[in-house]
């Protein structure tokens, strides 16, 4: 048998009885003749327990401070998982990030890995000891501890498969696969059997939970699968692969929503060739991502500007704003936070017209308001009211019929 590498993320290990329930998983996949890679992330609410105290420090923590801080939590974990697979009597050895390699840009809390050096790792699978890796976390080429962004577990545990080639990436998690959308919202979602790499990028960046989208980026470039199961029963979960692949090809996929973001309009900018590279070039160099956007109709030379950002980098991205503002001598700007993006995802809608005059006729029949659009060959998104997010799902999941028989 080849590398299996495994991922458990932190309500898999939020205590004890658990890391115990993890290690006996693992030595289970050994004892089928597999090499085992594990990446770990930190226990239960350790991260968010620790960013709380960052903050009750100093409203604006060094980012390089933050990530010595929020890298000790998977210390922690790796350490007590290999603890607990020795006393099932097999060997295993913890890693941090730092110690295997996992070499990234100098980004402080969202860097990106450029390297992994995995002699280190080799070494131990071939003395055949079970190798736990730290997860969330890598080193610059300077020695600063990086860490990689929410759910950053998943692009290292992806990326270390891609650098060993490994059979497959297996994601335990609390959920046991992919929904057609949240069941907290939609009883009658379903669990989805398989996926494309592409769909599944576009739900993880529209607001889908389960999956960085650094790691399905990562599993589509290097042709690494990624199993997504529950780390609570044996059963099978969503498999992602290539397009290929899949027998059968669904007109939508699923309805994703995500209320982590807001919307900046800048108003009255000088409406001439330039202004807009100006704003979002200077944008980029703060380390603002930037999703939507959208520009009005010219009005005596000046336009308005609107863009949607995650409400994490929001403080930075409004003294940007700010600043840019004055700069261009524009009029002012606006902040909303009660936001939501709702999307459709799917790679049949290439070869069916007609998905997103029904997407909006449902919001319509809903009184729901659109105020944003933007479109991919397979995904189509709508920035609406927060307030309308409940009932957006519901309804689009109902009209694109995604229940519970399918999948």
């Amino acid at each position: 048998m080849g590398i299996i590498v495994q991922k458990y993320g932190g309500s898999s290990v939020a205590d004890i009885e658990r890391i115990k329930d993890v290690a006996k998983r693992i030595v289970k996949t050994k004892n089928q003749g597999n090499s085992v890679v594990v990446v770990v992330s930190a226990l239960g609410d350790t991260t968010d327990n620790l960013l709380e105290m960052a903050y009750k420090m100093t409203s604006l923590p060094p980012e390089r401070e933050l990530d010595m801080l929020l890298a000790t939590g998977e210390q922690v974990s790796v350490a007590l998982l290999s603890m607990a697979i020795h006393s099932l009597g097999h060997e295993a050895i913890s890693f941090t990030g730092q110690q295997v390699g996992i070499v990234t840009d100098a980004v402080h809390t969202k860097a990106k890995i450029l390297d992994i050096h995995s002699e280190r790792i080799l070494s131990a699978i071939e003395e055949g000891k079970i190798v736990i890796v730290a997860g969330f976390q890598g080193v610059t080429g300077d020695n600063d501890i990086t860490t990689l962004g929410r759910g950053g577990s998943d692009t290292t545990a992806v990326a270390l498969a891609a650098k060993l080639k490994a059979d497959i990436c297996e994601i335990y998690t609390d959920v046991d696969g992919v929904y057609t959308a949240d069941p907290h919202i939609a009883p009658s979602a379903s669990k989805i059997a398989e996926i494309s790499f592409d769909e599944m990028l576009e739900m993880a960046a529209t607001g889908a939970k389960v999956l960085q989208a650094r790691s399905v980026e990562f599993g589509r470039n290097h042709g690494v699968a990624i199993h997504v199961r529950s780390s609570f029963s044996d059963e099978p979960g969503t498999l992602i692969e290539e397009a290929g692949k899949i027998m059968e090809k669904a007109i939508i996929s699923g309805v994703t929503h995500d209320v982590d973001e807001a919307k900046i309009t800048i108003l009255g900018v000088p409406d001439r060739p330039g202004i807009a590279a100006k704003v979002f070039r200077t944008l980029a160099d703060a380390n603002v991502n930037v999703d939507m956007i959208i520009q009005n109709v010219s009005e005596k030379g000046c336009a308005d500007i609107s863009f949607t950002v995650v409400k994490d980098d929001l403080d930075r991205a409004k003294d940007v704003v700010d600043k840019i503002t004055v700069e261009l001598k524009a009029r002012g700007s606006t902040c909303d936070e009660g936001i939501a993006k709702i999307s459709l995802i799917g790679a049949g809608m290439k070869t069916h017209p007609g998905v997103a005059a029904d997407m909006f006729s449902v919001l319509a029949e809903n009184n729901i308001n659109i105020e944003m659009i933007s479109t991919s060959s397979i995904k189509i998104s709508c920035v609406i009211s927060e307030k309308d997010v409940e009932s957006a799902v519901k309804a689009l999941h109902e009209k694109f019929g995604l229940g519970s028989n399918k999948g």
